[in-house]
């Protein structure tokens, strides 16, 4: 099969096609024809060398896919060979095909296309379980991060589907008018007093929570944004690794700092989330309360120009590889 492989770690220019061997359906898994191939931050990051994939897991970048059933490994049931799908990954998305554990294979939401729907299961899944895991309420406040990303797309709907009052931060006029489009109340150029804005908007009170994809280069101003009884989730490391809490101010607010990382979950985690994936979001899909996000899709010969894209901070939505 043809996939995409790096020769060392760098920039886009170690990413190659090339010729590889064909996986194997082990047992409990599947093996998917792919159809398209998600891009995500964290591509780059393990492109880069700073993000391995977990043990066991292939060395190929790509998190999530969508295709077609090619092959059943054994005690896999409710399956037929030529079956539409998508899975979230732990690697090896970046290939023509896939052997993904059959827990983590879902059919595609209704209504939305096959390619489309590659870009769609990696944000649902962390956006949907970690805002279960703080638990947020019809009529909370609610600020993302980059809302005009894949995580932010799908979050400020999301979270507006949930009952909350969304708020985004972007760095536009155009991406501050589209975060305002999928449902957000308002949004903050990143470039400005974004945390005032927030303030102001929300009568000095702040968010109860905030989903960040920046780390350390916002932690002191989300804790400085969260409401009393506030939850921060740090999903993404793009503004650093190391940052200082000011533990006296997260003491007053009674505020809650967690972080998760989807990829390295065990298996029968991923699995659940997947199920509840399919059982919640993929509704809201269907009735129209969410649309997938702007996308732009690139043949896989150009993951090259996939990645600068991504890295250049013009992308809106989500990006896909194509294979014919």
């Amino acid at each position: 099969m043809r996939a995409i492989v790096t020769d060392g770690f760098g920039g886009p220019e170690v990413l190659q096609l090339a010729e590889v061997p064909d996986p194997v359906a082990g047992p409990g898994e599947v093996v998917i024809a792919v159809l398209a191939s998600g891009v995500n931050r964290a591509d780059l990051l393990q492109r880069q060398g700073h993000y391995p994939p977990p043990d066991g897991a292939s060395d190929i970048i790509g998190l999530e896919v969508a295709g077609h059933i090619h092959s059943i490994g054994s005690g896999v049931e409710g399956w037929q060979v030529g079956e539409p799908c998508v899975a979230l990954l732990a690697g090896g998305g970046y290939a023509e095909l896939v052997a993904v554990p059959a827990g983590q294979v879902v059919r595609p939401p209704e209504g939305v296309d096959l390619v489309t729907a590659a870009g769609v299961i990696e944000v649902a899944a962390t956006v949907a379980s970690n805002l279960t895991r703080v638990s947020l309420a019809p009529g909370e406040t609610f600020l993302v991060h980059g809302g005009t990303g894949g995580i932010g797309t799908f979050a400020i709907q999301y979270a507006a589907a949930l009952g909350a009052r969304v708020f985004a931060t972007a760095g536009t006029a155009d991406k501050l008018a589209l975060c305002r489009d999928l449902g957000a109340e308002a949004a903050f150029d990143y470039h400005d007093d974004w945390l005032g804005a927030l303030l102001g908007a929300t009568a000095a009170r702040g968010a109860d929570v905030i989903l960040d994809v920046m780390g350390a280069a916002y932690l002191d101003s989300n804790i400085d944004a969260l409401a009393d009884d506030g939850r921060l989730v740090v999903i993404g490391l793009q503004g650093g690794r190391k940052g200082t809490l000011d533990l006296s101010k997260l003491l007053a607010k009674r505020g809650l700092v967690t972080a998760t990382s989807l990829r390295g979950r065990p298996l029968e985690q991923k699995a659940a989330i997947c199920v509840e994936v399919q059982r919640t979001v993929w509704p809201m899909f269907s009735a129209g309360r969410i649309k997938p996000a702007w996308e732009t899709r690139f043949p896989a010969g150009s993951v090259r120009a996939a990645h600068e894209h991504l890295a250049s901070g013009d992308a809106v939505g989500k990006l896909v590889l194509t294979w014919s």
